[in-house]
């Protein structure tokens, strides 16, 4: 009974030994006798009890790996306190077994100096302005010689960049001056556009002003002339019209004069009115002229009759 308890633990072990599920995204190196023999693959592998090992464990997955902050100077002699994180990859488990007794180690302290000697060829404001060129310069680095350790850089991230603190103060006074530039020429911009916009309507206001005023004058000037020439076609209708009244009263008169009993009626009007003037006359003044042969009045009667006649 002892024995096939024994037996039976014997069995579990010797199963236990020759079964081995490796999980996904997962590589292990196994050795026999001490010298590599194969890399397992993810599932369940058979192995050689007693003779075959598992000596390495890789995973497969993307690492981030966090790089020590570290101080570097800069071309101008400035110190700056850096730190980033790097993402790798094991590509090939046998040589990042074999090519370094530890590639984390050598990745990390590799990414270090690299970053020191990329810093240390910029100034300090360059290097806040070119991290993406510090990134690419430090992975191309790292990524050549991580392809011997079986490993894979795939990018790197600088997280901070910390200067001095004198140098932080005086980056702050230098944009906090920048600031006040930018927003006093801001305002000078300010007030020169307004004063240029305050010219400019005052020389549109000026000049619809004139262009008023000039058309206010035309229209004036177009408005007296039109009065002038309405004037003067009423003075000319009317002096025509007085002309055709009193050709019209010639001609009626000439005609009235021909008739019978014409001419008496003629001599008897030119007597009244020659009566009638010399009444106005006493009645206007105290002195009164009168001609030498006043009396007699048939003789001037006869006088205007005869040149009526010669008119008609």
């Amino acid at each position: 009974m002892p024995f096939a308890i024994v037996l039976l633990v014997i069995v579990v072990i010797f199963i236990a030994k020759t079964f081995r599920v490796v999980p996904q995204q997962e590589a292990w190196i196994l050795q026999r006798l001490g010298r590599f023999h194969a890399v397992l693959q993810p599932g369940l592998n058979f192995v050689v009890p007693f003779v075959d090992a598992v000596a390495y464990k890789h995973s497969l997955k993307e690492i981030p790996l966090d790089v020590p902050s570290q101080v570097c100077i800069t071309r101008d002699n400035t110190q700056l306190t850096v730190d980033g994180i790097l993402y790798f990859q094991v590509m090939d488990p046998k040589l990042a077994s074999y090519g370094s007794s530890n590639y984390i180690v050598a990745i990390t302290q590799l990414a270090q100096t690299t970053l020191r000697s990329v810093i240390g060829k910029l100034e300090m404001d360059k290097t806040f302005e070119e991290r993406d060129d510090i990134n690419r310069a430090v992975v191309l680095a790292l990524d050549e010689a991580a392809t011997s350790w079986g490993v894979k850089v795939l990018r790197y991230e600088i997280k901070d960049l910390t200067p001095p603190k004198e140098i932080l103060h005086a980056m702050q006074q230098q944009i906090t001056a920048e600031r006040e530039k930018r927003a006093l020429i801001a305002q000078s911009e300010g007030i020169r556009q307004q004063q240029i916009n305050l010219a400019t309507g005052e020389r549109s206001a000026a000049i619809q002003k004139s262009e008023g005023d000039m058309q206010a004058r035309i229209n004036q000037s177009e408005g007296e002339k039109q009065a002038a020439i309405n004037r003067a076609q009423g003075e000319a209708e009317a002096l025509r019209l007085v002309a055709v009244a009193t050709a019209d009263a010639l001609h009626a008169v000439s005609q009235a004069i021909n008739e019978p009993g014409g001419m008496e009626a003629v001599n008897l009007k030119v007597a009244q009115q020659y009566v009638e003037a010399f009444g106005n006359i006493a009645k206007q003044g105290n002195t009164m002229l009168l001609p030498g042969n006043a009396s007699d009045i048939a003789s001037a009667v006869a006088m205007a009759t005869s040149v009526i006649k010669r008119a008609s």
